[in-house]
């Protein structure tokens, strides 16, 4: 039986770069993946996705360079070219992944991972021939999966998850119904407006992107209308039918309590996503959980010895880039050392166009623990490179202690939104006022300026 001092479960950006660290830290590990490293973000999620905002955002300003002074002639969305350029990107950062993981010598195991017990592994390779690891410490971190509603019809051809939406290989529907007005419904509702098709989403709450700043959920809204998106907020799906054409879909829903309906050629289900990680322990080993979500306790420990679950697999914010930070803090307090990383300040990025940013606290959520705090706002309309980019509706918001100045939040709704955010992020990691972070000089003409303009109005 192989021993090691760590045996990771899941190949996703929390359980690949934990097991990286680990190795680096002088622990001999060992990384289980069922399918391809990289997990649902760089094979399913993240990636995948933003290289088609990225093609899509090329689509329609190409579309609209006119306004440049330029044209384009026979400008057509290929539908198999961006298929290859997605996957090509996938397969280059999956090949860098495997070269890291060979260069730090960490054994790789493709295959299922089962805790069987306490500090053991077992392994079921696809081909069969299971083999046991001996684990000082087992790290789960099995991601979770795209959930589906209990709709009728939900399971009809056409009606997909953001799973078979991405494996889509034909041209741009004609109209795209999407069922979930959060991060991932909108992203790709921005996506398919920008290729070209006609956008209907639906969404249960009262507005879109509930989780984050509804200034920022009210102004995407705008401008999705703007460029001919419906958006139907306070609308409960009640089924999906055939429609009378060959291919088409029925939708039928309330909207604030009256009937309506939709047709559309796609369904997309964007209604958030499940846990798995109770799918890496055998029968009757698994630890405490609710909801399918592994329950731990702050230092990401289960309720089984020596078994840690971090990211998707024990709720919270789904973020990639959370889930690499709480797998790098379990592994460093295994070795010793401090976390190194500020696990309460995450930034949420939403990658619609304009990009949309959040990091700290929101003025209502201040409000709501009963801080007394400020917010300044500043257009990005008056921000010169904003203007000769041709972009569109946005804003820069922070939100400061009027006492102290220290920098609490920021919201961003702009161009590079998910570059700028950090700045805040760093500011508030590190207890900055709002002075501290106007002493920096940001070059002209850049979207960070509006960084110095909002903080200069404090």
């Amino acid at each position: 039986m192989e021993r090691y001092d760590l045996v990771v479960i899941g190949a996703g950006p929390g359980g690949y770069e934990a097991a990286l660290e680990a190795a680096g830290l002088g622990l001999r590990t060992a990384l289980i993946e069922r399918r391809q490293l990289g997990g649902t973000c760089l094979n399913r999620g993240c990636i995948p996705t933003k290289a088609l905002a990225h093609a899509a955002g090329l689509y329609a300003e190409l579309s609209a360079c006119g306004r440049f002074g330029l044209s384009a002639e026979q400008l057509r969305c290929d539908p198999a070219a961006l298929a290859a350029y997605r996957q090509s990107t996938v397969e280059t950062l999956r090949g860098g992944i495997a070269l890291r993981l060979k260069q730090k010598k960490v054994d790789l195991f493709q295959g299922s991972g089962l805790v069987t017990a306490p500090h053991r592994v077992r392994v079921e390779p696809p081909q069969g021939g299971a083999l046991e690891l001996e684990a000082q410490n087992i790290l789960v971190a099995a991601g979770a999966k795209p959930a589906v509603p209990p709709i009728p019809g939900a399971q009809l051809p056409g009606v997909m998850t953001s799973d078979e939406l991405l494996e889509w290989g034909g041209p741009p529907f004609g109209t795209l119904l999407v069922i979930g007005g959060g991060v991932i419904g909108v992203e790709f509702a921005s996506i398919y407006a920008a290729l070209g098709s006609r956008v209907v989403i639906l969404e249960a709450l009262d507005g879109l992107l509930a989780n984050l700043d509804r200034e920022l959920g009210q102004s995407l809204k705008l401008l999705f209308k703007k460029r001919g998106v419906q958006v139907h907020t306070g609308a409960r799906v009640e089924a999906l039918e055939p429609a009378g054409e060959k291919g088409r879909l029925c939708c039928r829903y309330t909207e604030k309590g009256v009937p309506a309906e939709c047709g559309a050629d796609a369904v997309l289900l964007a209604v958030g996503r499940t846990p798995c990680g109770l799918g890496a322990f055998a029968p009757g080993v698994a630890p405490a959980s609710e909801k399918g979500r592994l329950l731990v306790n702050s230092a990401f420990a289960t309720s089984l010895p020596g078994v840690y679950a971090i990211g998707d697999a024990i709720g919270g914010a789904q973020l990639a880039h959370l889930a690499t930070a709480q797998g790098l803090a379990v592994v460093r307090a295994l070795a010793g050392k401090a976390p190194g990383l500020r696990l309460d300040v995450v930034p949420a990025c939403v990658y619609t166009e304009p990009e949309i940013a959040s990091v700290g606290l929101s003025a209502d959520e201040a409000k709501a623990r009963g801080l007394a705090v400020q917010s300044k706002k500043y257009p990005m309309s008056a921000n010169g490179r904003s203007v000769l980019t041709g972009q569109e509706r946005g804003f820069i918001k922070v939100v400061y202690d009027p006492a102290g100045r220290a920098v609490l939040g920021a919201q961003l709704m702009c161009a590079r939104a998910t570059d700028l955010v950090g700045e805040f992020g760093l500011a508030i990691a590190n207890g900055l006022t709002v002075e501290q972070m106007a002493a920096a000089i940001r070059p002209h003409p850049t979207f960070s300026e509006g960084i110095s303009e909002v903080l200069r109005s404090c």
